[in-house]
């Protein structure tokens, strides 16, 4: 496992469970208790964690600003409601990311636990199913968010219209999910 990806899986356990011992780290991901420590580093400097004796957990603002839908349960940037993208679990819990790349990439994680999750139409700023949605990948225009970027539209004559002016590829759900995954392939989309 690469070290960005193992940042990113210790990333997503503390956001689910507000701390970890290092040992226990160090065993599931099979590195050692030195390599943990190097990893948490990245994630203190960020600001996500606080050193705990044998561990780590969750900095209380940051976890306050997840459980409030305020901070990107991806990539920890802050949610912004033009661009939010909002996941339903089976356990009645809500995560918001900061955009839809975040969200395609946490809905792919999450797989059958999500049971209902929203986007907002870049145009009308309407909520919309991400089942119902068009995504927009590869345009010129930059919104400023993670990378590659991708935009959401509430009916495809919007995504066309967009794509006329600023170019790029139009996907169903299905497919922008797959896309985003594929053209991520391992490295980290926010920094």
């Amino acid at each position: 496992m690469l070290p960005v990806e193992r940042i990113d899986k210790i990333r997503e356990l503390i956001k689910s469970q507000g701390k970890l011992k290092t040992s226990e780290l160090s065993e599931m991901l099979g590195v050692s208790e030195m390599t943990i420590h190097r990893d948490i580093n990245a994630l203190v400097t960020e600001g996500l964690v606080v050193k705990t004796y044998g561990g780590l957990a969750l900095a209380k603002d940051k976890a306050d600003d997840i459980s409030a839908g305020n901070m990107c349960t991806y990539c920890s940037r802050e949610v912004l409601g033009r661009y939010a993208y909002r996941l339903v679990l089976s356990n009645d819990q809500v995560e918001s990311t900061c955009c839809a790349h975040c969200g395609l990439l946490r809905h792919r994680q999450l797989g059958d636990h999500v049971i209902q999750a929203i986007c907002y139409d870049f145009f009308i700023h309407t909520a919309v199913s991400v089942k119902l949605a068009w995504f927009v990948m590869d345009t010129t225009i930059d919104i400023g968010c993670c990378q590659p970027q991708v935009i959401t539209f509430s009916k495809k004559e919007y995504a066309d219209g967009f794509v006329k002016g600023f170019g790029g590829i139009i996907s169903t759900f299905d497919e922008a999910k797959e896309k985003v995954a594929e053209k991520m392939n391992g490295t980290s989309c926010c920094q």
